[in-house]
């Protein structure tokens, strides 16, 4: 399973709200949604986190077993 948790830390570390970061992005607020019930995105969504965030994905996504 994945976890979105080290994006929230990214976004508190940068001062940047879900909002933002959605707005920036341009992407659906059912995306976001997506993120914040740690379901699954499509990987240009996480490519373009990464790249707004300047970040790796490790810092965006971590695998856990459940």
């Amino acid at each position: 399973m994945f976890t979105y948790k080290p994006l929230l830390k990214q976004l508190i570390d940068k001062g940047m709200t879900k909002t933002q970061l959605r707005e920036k992005l341009g992407i659906s607020m059912a995306t976001l949604a997506k993120i914040s019930k740690g379901e699954y995105v499509s990987m240009k969504v996480l490519d373009d986190i990464c790249s707004i965030l300047d970040c790796r994905i490790e810092n965006v996504i971590e695998h856990y077993d459940q």
